[in-house]
């Protein structure tokens, strides 16, 4: 589909042709259909830029064809189309979503005007959309959701290093959406088809760390009936994600230090190196400058992973991205849950703007959810 697509539908084919035909002359590339179903399946096969919809049509409403769309693409700007007497659908549409209205009779200059406006509208947030639809699209069911211009920076500066092979240190509070991003990184360099290994370094069995990241052979220690192969090993061509690496032991940094250095490792009780071509991205939520001063971090493998770093804000430094994460949740887990909360209170949200997050969207999430299902009405109250 090109990139100036605009999907008509209205059950009046006269109509139809007519908006088709003075959208086309315009430079638009149009498609339409009839009914909100068969729109729907256009939908879920292609990208459209702006969706045009009659809202009095039979079989579906152009309301209910919103909230289905809605669904599917929600950054895509819908214009209704409305009759005189039915204003007050249209009204009710732009609060469920839809980016403008025309009343009929309308002229081809007003039709025009409208697609333009949202149009304009629409391109100065497309950078912003993109990313976010690519990141929903390359890690399931979670989104990296922003509005704010020092994290859409920081995921912009992922995106243009994730084609490299560079180390790099991912650094912010618990809750931020470290992980989420390390594995975007991944999905966007040329390692995405190959492994992505995390490892949780805090979570390294006392004794067995090293076997854990580096693998052993068979005899190498009590309990040793096999070969076994290490994270290292197993990300082979992808991408390790080295989370908490701050709770890595000294020890085990200087035998990290020396993979990085040498590109190779040794399996515990193996009598030779193996060669390891991995991406390697290390997580903390502490600050690794400090504890290089405590002396519980090493200097010179913090050097060797921070070759880019990438430090995300807390949530509390990212205020606009809280109602739109709000209503994120809010959607996802109304519908996970069969639940009828449709919105969230001015004064509910206000309280949420006002609130510090220290668990950051980790917490938000939660508290959404946790609302979402104590709820017994449309709104969620403070």
């Amino acid at each position: 589909m090109e990139e100036k697509s605009i999907l008509v539908v209205d059950d009046e084919p006269d109509m139809r042709t007519a908006l088709t035909q003075a959208l086309a002359s315009s430079g638009y590339s149009v498609l339409s259909a009839s009914n909100g179903h068969e729109a729907l399946e256009k939908v879920k096969k292609e990208n459209f830029r702006i969706i045009i919809t009659d809202v009095k049509m039979p079989q579906m409403s152009g309301i209910d064809f919103l909230k289905e769309v809605k669904k599917i693409s929600p950054q895509v700007p819908v214009i209704m189309i409305t009759g005189y007497g039915t204003i007050t659908n249209a009204v009710e549409a732009m609060k469920k979503g839809a980016s403008d209205y025309i009343t009929k009779p309308f002229s081809l200059e007003s039709l025009e005007s409208a697609v333009r406006k949202v149009w304009k509208e629409s391109t100065e947030l497309s950078k912003k959309e993109t990313c976010l639809i690519e990141i929903k699209r390359r890690s399931g069911n979670k989104v990296l959701v922003t509005q704010e211009p020092n994290m859409m920076e920081v995921i912009e500066r992922a995106r243009t290093v994730a084609s490299s092979n560079a180390n790099i240190l991912i650094q912010g509070e618990s809750g931020t959406g470290k992980e989420l991003l390390a594995a975007f990184i991944h999905q966007c360099s040329p390692r995405a088809t190959k492994p992505y290994v995390a490892v949780n370094c805090a979570a390294l069995p006392e004794g067995l760390a090293e076997s854990e990241l580096f693998g052993h052979e068979k005899g190498a220690f009590t309990g040793a009936i096999g070969r076994k192969l290490g994270k290292f090993e197993l990300a082979q061509q992808g991408t390790i994600v080295l989370d908490e690496i701050s709770e890595l032991p000294l020890p085990l940094q200087a035998k990290l230090l020396r993979v990085i250095q040498e590109r190779e490792i040794d399996r515990v009780g193996g009598s030779r190196t193996i060669p390891i071509d991995v991406r390697i991205i290390a997580i903390s939520n502490l600050d690794l400058k400090k504890a290089i001063k405590e002396g519980r971090f090493r200097e010179d493998l913090f050097f060797r992973l921070n070759v880019v770093p990438l430090a995300i804000p807390p949530l509390r430094e990212r205020k606009k991205d809280i109602p739109l994460l709000a209503n994120y949740f809010l959607k996802k887990y109304a519908s996970k849950n069969n639940k009828p909360v449709k919105e969230i209170s001015p004064e509910a949200m206000s309280l949420l703007l006002k609130y510090e997050w220290k668990g950051n969207v980790r917490e938000l999430e939660n508290t959404i959810q946790r609302a979402v299902l104590l709820s017994t009405s449309e709104v969620i109250l403070p």
